[in-house]
């Protein structure tokens, strides 16, 4: 399995993406008090749902607010999560932004980088649909999973 067939390999059903599930799981672990427990999947996952509209009413240039960078964080640790329950190796994020909204994340297995991504313009971090959400995080798993794969003893080192 190639990164590059990650997006077909996508369930037509975003709702069955293992990524989508496990970034579903990220937000119920937060809720501490219970306050979304009546909420359905969809309704948590709206923050992701950036339509064009909303995108051009964003400025070019903004400084992202705390729930933005919670947002972009829980669906990094959503990837890291699909990583591990597909090898059983454990991942570990590590995210360096600057208040501007640039900067990078890397997801590592033992000594492997298995996602590699610069950031910038998180301010408008967003999908136009559920579907590219579930597109995007499934291409991050799968990617990694084959560098995994190809490199067992550099995942392996502790």
């Amino acid at each position: 399995m190639t990164a590059a067939t990650a997006i077909a390999e996508t369930p037509s059903d975003p709702w069955a993406s293992s990524f989508v599930q496990e970034l579903v799981k990220q937000w119920r672990a937060q809720d501490t008090h219970g306050a979304w427990e009546g909420k359905d999947d969809a309704t948590l996952l709206a923050p992701y749902i950036i339509t064009k509209e909303q995108r051009r009413e964003m400025p070019i240039i903004g400084d992202p607010d705390p729930e933005t960078l919670w947002r972009l964080e829980l669906f990094y640790n959503a990837v890291g999560l699909a990583i591990e329950r597909e090898t059983k190796q454990m991942v570990s994020p590590m995210m360096k932004m600057h208040h501007e909204g640039f900067g990078k994340i890397i997801l590592t297995a033992g000594r492997l980088v298995v996602v590699n991504k610069q950031l910038r313009d998180v301010h408008r971090f967003g999908f136009e649909t559920i579907e590219k959400l579930a597109a995007e995080g499934e291409k991050f798993v799968s990617a990694a999973i084959e560098m995994i794969r190809q490199f067992p003893e550099v995942a392996n080192y502790g």
